[in-house]
């Protein structure tokens, strides 16, 4: 172990505990260190701890992240050295690591003490965790950015114990993103209190979810647009960036379009689960997260690459039709109008889950700490900063009339030509199209399901509800004559 070769000893206590220094945890020790704050850090294997002091080591002798940061190789010793209240950060990988790692802890401090798990963790555990912690306090913090952010500015999503709040605020806002695109707010922090129990990692949850649904979006507008013979798709990116859909994802896809590796990526996708479990967890609430369910679903497909090569073999695509002459606009309509519904959409389910587990969203302020930082930052997010701040009551996004109603409406045309085009040349639009069929299920008054309430009645004596009748009352036909007039119980899930 060599920290002490290159790090001087200090007798004042540290502000905070870094536990797992692979490249996130790292990171964020170093960004910690660079506000200003002492920061001990520790990890299971010494070598990690090695690799970040020799680093540190190369930097100038009055370099805040080589001064602030002193390495411990015994848990024991790196917890003894934290000023009170005790601050710990577990930078470790979620499910049964953030438990046993916990259990290691949690006998070293004492009631107000604060323990902090920085991973992608699922709300349900960190409800859990929250819970069997007391009386140190649990927080459940989402992180987004990668290892860039962690290093340079997070956006951060803290839930859990809100006496911590108090003692994490200053390091928190200190460490976190300021808004990157064009925002009047650009100093505000992209970091605020999320809410009680697993809030903080249910919001993070959503941001992965939204993240895939942005991701399948721009794949398939790229598809598009090469199956059409475009040949300028980057510079359309370009383009895209300086307009409505201005966003990290837009722009990073327009350098990976000129990167001479692009072409060789195998086209399957894959993923850790946290966009599985927005989808799952948008089941449970009875929830139409239909977009990001595409879109998960999506990267299931394209892992079956075996499987399609050989439908491939079996069955021709369409003819192509001609592409319209005004299709770079066709999809930019459709991606902009696609991603107002997606966003709806994961409002609109942290808003049930809110509900249910009664925490208390503000979702202005979690529009606002995602416009830094994070994968899904995004000039967009101003316009949903600024609608939730003056209606934050909005049952539905694409209901307010300031800004996304009269969007969609202007984009409404060219989405469904786009759809209209790419289901005609053959083109997988799973996202684009699920959005569509989203919008116009939600915007009518009088839908198809009066026949799938009849037939469950036919088969099952559900019930049903009539158009000339109150809501809440329910009735039973004998549609054959012969089932008689007994119902079932009525109850829906």
């Amino acid at each position: 172990f060599i920290l002490n070769t290159i790090m001087p000893k200090r007798s004042s206590k540290n502000d905070v505990l870094v536990i797992g220094l692979a490249v996130m945890g790292a990171n964020l020790a170093r960004n910690v260190a660079r506000r200003g704050y002492r920061v001990a850090v520790y990890n299971r294997s010494v070598e990690k701890t090695d690799e970040l002091l020799a680093l540190l080591a190369e930097k100038e002798t009055s370099d805040p992240e080589r001064t602030n940061i002193t390495g411990f190789p015994d848990l024991k010793e790196a917890i003894a050295s934290l000023a009170e209240p005790k601050k710990v950060i577990l930078m470790v990988k979620a499910g049964e690591t953030v438990d046993k790692v916990s259990a290691q802890v949690l006998p070293l401090l004492k009631a107000g003490d604060i323990l902090v798990d920085g991973g992608n963790s699922h709300f349900a555990d960190t409800e859990r965790r929250v819970k069997s912690a007391d009386p140190v306090l649990f927080v459940g913090c989402g992180i987004s950015g990668g290892e860039l952010g962690a290093l340079n500015g997070p956006s951060i999503m803290p839930g859990g114990r809100t006496e911590a709040w108090t003692s994490l605020q200053d390091m928190l806002e200190a460490i976190a993103a300021r808004p990157e695109m064009k925002a009047d707010d650009a100093d505000v922090p992209c970091v605020s209190w999320v809410g009680d129990g697993g809030a903080g990692h249910f919001v993070k949850m959503v941001h992965n979810g939204i993240e895939y649904g942005d991701m399948q979006l721009i794949a398939e507008a790229t598809a598009i647009l090469t199956h059409a013979g475009v040949s300028n798709i980057a510079d359309i990116f370009d383009t895209y960036n300086k307009g409505v859909l201005s966003s990290y994802l837009i722009q990073i896809t327009s350098e990976i379009l000129r990167h001479e590796d692009y072409p060789k990526v195998l086209d399957t996708a894959g993923q850790k689960g946290t966009g599985r479990w927005t989808a799952v967890a948008a089941l449970e609430q009875g929830m139409p997260l239909t977009l990001i369910g595409e879109a998960v679903f999506a990267r299931c497909l394209s892992a079956m690459k075996d499987e399609r090569v050989r439908a491939a073999e079996v069955y021709a695509g369409p003819k192509a039709p001609a592409a319209p002459d005004n299709l770079v606009k066709l999809v930019e309509d459709a991606m902009f109008a696609s991603k107002i519904i997606s966003y709806a959409q994961g409002f609109v389910l942290m808003r049930a889950a809110a509900k249910e587990h009664k925490w208390d969203l503000d979702y202005a302020a979690i529009a606002r700490m995602w416009r830094g930082g994070c994968i899904i930052r995004s000039t967009f997010l101003n316009d949903i900063t600024r609608v939730f701040a003056a209606k934050p009551d909005l049952e539905n996004l694409i209901l307010d009339e300031t800004f996304f109603a009269p969007a969609l409406r202007s984009a409404s045309a060219g989405w469904r030509a786009l759809a209209a085009y790419a289901v005609t040349a053959g083109i997988p639009i799973p996202a684009i199209s699920s959005a569509l069929a989203y919008f116009d299920g939600y915007r009518i008054a009088a839908g198809s399901a009066s026949m799938i309430q009849a037939q469950r009645d036919y088969f099952g004596a559900h019930t049903y509800e009539r158009v000339d009748k109150p809501r809440g009352e329910f009735f039973h036909t004998n549609w054959t004559g012969l089932g008689g007039n007994i119902s079932s119980s009525t109850y829906n899930v």
